[in-house]
């Protein structure tokens, strides 16, 4: 009997010790329950968003308010985030929020959809109980309030294509009374700055002026950056750029590497109107919009990137392959970036239970859509094929003719690979919901096969009340895969329909090889440049990064399946250093040499 103990214990231990780590991670947009629109209700157009986000640190926890949510969102790790209903709150939700934590002691909140309205305040947001100060602040839609260190109360504000931002001062001890001093700080130059014109990849064939809003102050090391946003939410270089000051009045400089959050390519774009928070251990988080754009130009949702002040005091964010698996802010060094698990499900053979549409969709120029509903097809063995579920594009649907257990999608990957984690993006099909409701929930299970024919269960949802419409689940282990099948069971809206589904993990082939024939080319316009480069033989796209130096390269695009691009959002009179690399399910090659184009 003691040997049968003992062998059972060795068996036991060993099995602990095969136990892979698998690291705290995060994936962009964010996994929280984001909340259908009031706006656009009067034309039955039903979607859920979430945009413009302020977020703040309070006695070591954070809270998170977003675009008309009717509330606010509480975590205490910055990935898991769970929602605080209000006693009181703006009737339409609050718009373009912005709060203030003062001293640890107490927290400023102001966003009346109306753009005017009392500053409410809490010292226990927990509980959700809020007063109202008695004065009346006129313009604080898209604004931020800033108490710096020696009390004095700034309001920064402004969203127009004509308007600078502009700062005035209140009085905090007296209601938030305005004291008289009012100031225009800072307006959009497209002329010098390729990013910050209008429309999808900066091109609008009429409307030639971006949008400047979203202001948002941090100030570190005795110095203020001013934060702001362009071109439009609804685009793909929506991104935020940054003028430093000496006060808070400024004057302000344009920052020679902006934009300081940028991410126009890959599969969610976008990463303006936000904010910077500090982490209680001192690293700084960049919480931004981005554009699903797909019932609504209006629909969007959010992302949280690593964000740092160099050796010149330039910030910058890590947004490189921003929507991919990140190590999550508990991680001691690589906090915020991406932790090498690549897409193993891109372009991957899609069947589906039953489909009712299936619409290709993309934001065009004119700021409109341009749609093409795909026909009803099928495979040889008589199943309903499906392409975009898996072609990385969020605008790009399925809808099943019902919602109920009998839905199913299957995948099989181009290769097998060991998956590590799912991402699960639903779509809002005329579900006919209009505002916060309580008791939405998505129920699933997840399988995976190597052949296809047997199937082992690696998610169970099947008794869930959690509400997930961008699910982003980790598993337990690794397991080795080829197939896997998306098993449904419930989820809001009368219709299931989704987006996409992403298989993260690592292919067991060989990473892509170097990029040859990297080619840069400086148009006339010195905002635009254009991009070629030879393909790579097994390569699902490549990720060209770009900066001020070469060893300030803080930006970049992911592009899948093309070797050339057009950019138009360079800095006139800035030079520029450029590189590029290829990637697939099995990772990232080696980068090419710099070349710098002046």
């Amino acid at each position: 009997m003691k040997r049968i103990l003992a062998a059972l214990l060795i068996i036991i231990s060993f099995s602990a010790y095969t136990q892979e780590p698998i690291p705290q991670t995060y994936c962009n947009p964010l996994d929280i329950d984001y909340t259908y629109m009031v706006y656009n209700s009067s034309r039955n157009i039903s979607y859920r968003s979430g945009a413009d986000p302020a977020v703040i640190e309070f006695r070591g926890e954070y809270y998170m308010f977003v675009t008309r949510s009717f509330g606010y969102w509480h975590s205490t790790d910055l990935v898991n985030w769970q929602f605080i209903k209000p006693a009181q709150w703006f009737f339409e939700g609050s718009n373009a929020p912005t709060a203030f934590n003062y001293k640890d002691s107490v927290i400023y909140f102001a966003g009346d959809p109306a753009g005017y309205g009392s500053i409410l305040y809490t010292d226990d947001p927990k509980s959700g109980k809020w007063t109202p100060t008695a004065s009346i602040t006129n313009n604080i839609q898209d604004s931020e309030l800033f108490i710096d260190d020696d009390g004095r109360t700034w309001l920064y504000w402004g969203s127009s294509n004509v308007h600078p931002i502009r700062v005035k001062e209140l009085n905090k001890d007296d209601r938030f009374l305005e004291t008289g001093v009012q100031k225009e700080l800072i307006n959009l130059v497209e002329e010098e700055h390729g990013w910050e014109r209008f429309g999808e990849n900066n091109f609008h064939p009429t409307l030639k002026e971006g949008y400047m809003e979203g202001a948002s102050m941090t100030k570190h090391d005795g110095k203020y950056y001013l934060q702001y946003a362009a071109p439009g939410t609804q685009f793909n270089v929506y991104g935020d750029g940054v003028y430093i000051g000496e006060t808070p009045l400024g004057p302000f400089t344009y920052m020679k590497n902006n934009p300081m959050s940028f991410k126009p390519g890959g599969f969610t774009n976008g990463a303006g109107h936000g904010v910077t928070v500090k982490q209680t251990n001192g690293q700084y988080w960049h919480f931004a919009t981005m554009a699903l754009a797909s019932n609504s130009h209006w629909e969007r949702r959010l992302c949280m990137f690593p964000t740092y002040f160099d050796d010149e005091g330039l910030m910058h964010s890590d947004t490189h392959y921003g929507d991919y698996p990140r190590f999550a802010p508990s991680h001691p060094t690589k906090a915020g970036q991406h932790n090498g698990w690549m897409l193993l499900s891109y372009k991957g053979k899609t069947t589906v239970s039953s489909s009712q549409m299936q619409i290709r969709k993309s934001t065009s120029t004119d700021d409109d859509y341009d749609i093409t509903e795909m026909p009803l097809e099928k495979n040889s063995e008589g199943k309903i094929t499906s392409e975009v579920l898996t072609d990385e594009s969020p605008k790009s649907y399925w809808v099943a003719e019902a919602n109920d257990h009998k839905q199913w999608v299957e995948i099989e990957m181009l290769n097998p690979g060991k998956i590590y984690a799912v991402q699960l993006n639903y779509h809002d099909h005329e579900t006919g919901i209009y505002t916060r409701t309580d008791g939405l929930r998505h129920r699933f299970t997840i399988e995976v096969s190597e052949d296809g024919g047997t199937w082992e269960t690696v998610v169970d949802r099947s008794n869930s009340w959690k509400d997930s419409p961008n699910a982003y689940i980790v598993l337990n282990q690794p397991v080795e895969a080829k197939f896997v099948r998306y098993k449904n069971i419930e989820v809001p809206g009368p219709n299931l329909a989704m987006s996409e589904i992403r298989v993260f993990g690592l292919g067991a082939g060989e990473k892509p090889a170097q990029v040859k024939g990297f080619n840069v080319n400086r148009e006339s316009d010195r905002r635009n440049a254009t991009f070629s480069w030879n393909p790579v033989k097994s390569a699902q796209g490549y990720n060209i990064r770009w900066g001020i130096a070469p060893d300030k390269l803080y930006h970049s695009w992911l592009v899948y399946d093309d070797n050339e691009l057009l950019m138009r959002n360079l800095d006139k009179n800035t030079t520029y250093y450029f590189t590029i690399e290829a990637f697939n399910e099995n990772g990232i090659s080696e980068k090419t040499e710099i070349i710098e184009i002046e």
